[in-house]
């Protein structure tokens, strides 16, 4: 079964361009950006430049612009802030930040505020040039789904969107009392992604049906649409008042004999009970809206009222997004697939555990998948950007375990282009021998010791090392051990044969002349600085002043 819905899009250039703005306070910079890449090639027509942020916001309206290309620094009101003025105002309008400022922070403010993506100065013509294709043809793909949607909405008509598309109800949805339910299949992309269409085809039939069956008894009455082949809108209407017991109670029968075979399940979200047909379109919403709740319980039917009490007053605890993405880092560098897929398991099962809906865990790895991508990018990889998919759908990748196929599909991906594009294999070496010596500094490490580790000759080793570093290993252990010296002795009572030993050097009379090679004095003189510097700052008695003579 075939469940891509894209919309095969004209190649750049044909058809109705997108609309751009430029936006830096320098004009050079608008000047070099507009001139630079030929936009018309990639569907994109120019329509201006601006040099603040307030006038950005003229002139997308102004013009209609689709599509912002904004430095992030600027006089007045800078690029953070356009980016919220367009999410309140113009949420349609698709950001690119540039920016020559290396900060996670200004990256992790960004994408909270929708920007498509974050891009370092100095900018990268292909890769600015493969950014805006992208966005081209999702905007391009956006409005060929809206036109596709109207045409369905009118359709559907009132049984699934109510009056607000301006069509008044017929006759035969009379009624005095009405009810919206919104079902669909359990771990839909496990069990039902690949099916046969035919075969998929009796399912649904079969979920219809069944579903109508067991919901008109009585005063009930059942008309229902497919919004997606994995959902279904039931408008269900009553002839007579009902109590809401008697309405739960119709739904929870009909919903518990529920069986469209192929061993699949069925759950629904069922709006409250009301009797102006103007709120139809306003209770679908709330129904589907209840599908999502169906991860913290496994009911087979969830009600308005069970809704408002699972949300009230919930709170999740945070995520260490900054520790998974170091992880993902040094597992990547090591090309350690394993770690990888463990620290991805880590974090479904954290928020899953931790009772975050599906679309909350996903937002939470779209700002983890942007921040890993920037820490890539300083750590000298290129080539990361690829057509990556938008948010997964919902209704086709409704469980946690679906999600999670996405997100190890996208690190699939990551490694292969960092294998393909990214950083020399001499890279990796120093980087895992970096690590290693981490971990084994106190103890009397030799570059042999390195290298027989690594696996290559100790001739080549060091060539790499110093190629990488600038040192050669024994500089570059020495400056090591050195840095940790300097901060015992800041901040302990340690002796200095103590701390001598403690970063490596058996022998105390070694580690005072190499101490003093590399700072101009002893480690008794160091200390004595620092206990007068923190003295004549007002610190008072300090551990490194009650240092004993004995030194």
């Amino acid at each position: 079964m075939n469940l891509d819905y894209g919309t095969n899009i004209d190649p750049a250039g044909v058809g109705k361009r997108v609309k751009m703005l430029i936006v830096d306070d320098e004009a050079v910079i608008c000047e070099g950006l507009r001139y630079t890449i030929d936009w018309t090639k990639l569907g994109v027509e120019v329509v201006g430049e601006a040099y603040d942020g307030k006038e950005a916001l003229r002139l997308v309206e102004e013009h209609g612009v689709q599509l912002v290309l904004s430095d992030i620094r600027m006089d007045g009101m800078d690029g953070l802030e356009l980016a919220k003025h367009l999410r309140q105002r113009h949420p349609a309008v698709q950001v690119v930040m540039i920016s020559g400022y290396e900060d996670f922070e200004y990256a992790r403010q960004a994408i909270r505020l929708g920007v498509e993506d974050y891009l370092l100065k100095p900018v990268d013509i292909e890769e600015l040039s493969s950014v805006v294709k992208k966005i081209v043809a999702g905007i391009r793909t956006g409005d060929k789904e809206e036109k596709d949607r109207e045409i369905e909405l009118w359709l559907s008509g009132m049984a699934r969107h109510g009056s607000a598309y301006g069509k008044e109800p017929p006759p035969s949805l009379d009624g005095v009392q009405f009810r919206i339910v919104a079902t669909q299949l359990a771990d839909f992309h496990e069990r039902f992604a690949d099916m046969e269409a035919e075969r998929f085809e009796e399912i649904q039939e079969a979920w219809l049906l069944g579903l109508h069956r067991n919901l008109e008894a009585g005063p009930f009455r059942a008309l229902s649409v497919f919004d997606h082949e994995n959902l279904l809108i039931t408008f269900l209407a009553s002839e007579q008042r009902a109590e809401l017991e008697a309405w739960d109670e119709r739904l929870s029968s009909a919903m518990g004999s529920l069986d469209p075979g192929a061993g699949g399940r069925i759950y629904g979200g069922a709006s409250s009970v009301y009797e102006d047909l103007e709120e139809t379109a306003d209770r679908c919403a709330e129904a589907v809206r209840l599908l999502a709740l169906h991860v913290l319980d496994g009911r087979r039917v969830l009600t308005a009222d069970y809704g408002d009490a699972a949300m009230f007053g919930r709170t999740l605890p945070a995520f260490d997004i900054t520790e998974t993405v170091q992880g993902l880092v040094s597992a990547f560098f090591k090309q350690d697939r394993e770690e990888v897929r463990r620290a991805v398991e880590g974090m479904v099962r954290f928020c899953r555990e931790s009772g975050y809906l599906l679309p909350e865990f996903w937002n939470l790895y779209e700002e983890l998948f942007a921040l890993l991508r920037q820490r890539l990018r300083k750590s000298g990889m290129t080539g990361l950007d690829y057509a990556r998919r938008g948010q997964p759908d919902p209704n086709i990748y409704n469980s946690y375990a679906g999600l999670e196929t996405v997100v190890l599909e996208d690190m699939e991906e990551l490694q292969r282009l960092i294998d393909q594009n990214g950083i020399d294999k001499s890279y990796w070496i120093v980087e895992k021998a970096k690590k290693f010596i981490v971990d084994r500094y106190r103890t009397d490490l030799k570059a042999s010791e390195v290298a027989a580790w690594l696996k290559i000759t100790p001739s080549y080793f060091s060539y790499i090392f110093k190629q990488s570093t600038g040192k050669g290993f024994t500089e570059y252990m020495n400056e090591m051990r050195i840095d940790q010296a300097k901060n015992l002795l800041a901040t302990t009572q340690d002796k200095v044969f103590e701390i001598a030993d403690k970063v490596g050097y058996k022998e105390y009379k070694y580690f005072v002349s190499v101490f003093k090679t590399y700072t101009g004095m002893t480690p008794k003189e160091y200390r004595g600085l620092r206990v007068c510097k923190e003295a004549s700052a007002g610190g008072g008695n300090t551990a490194a002043g009650m240092e004993s003579a004995n030194d």
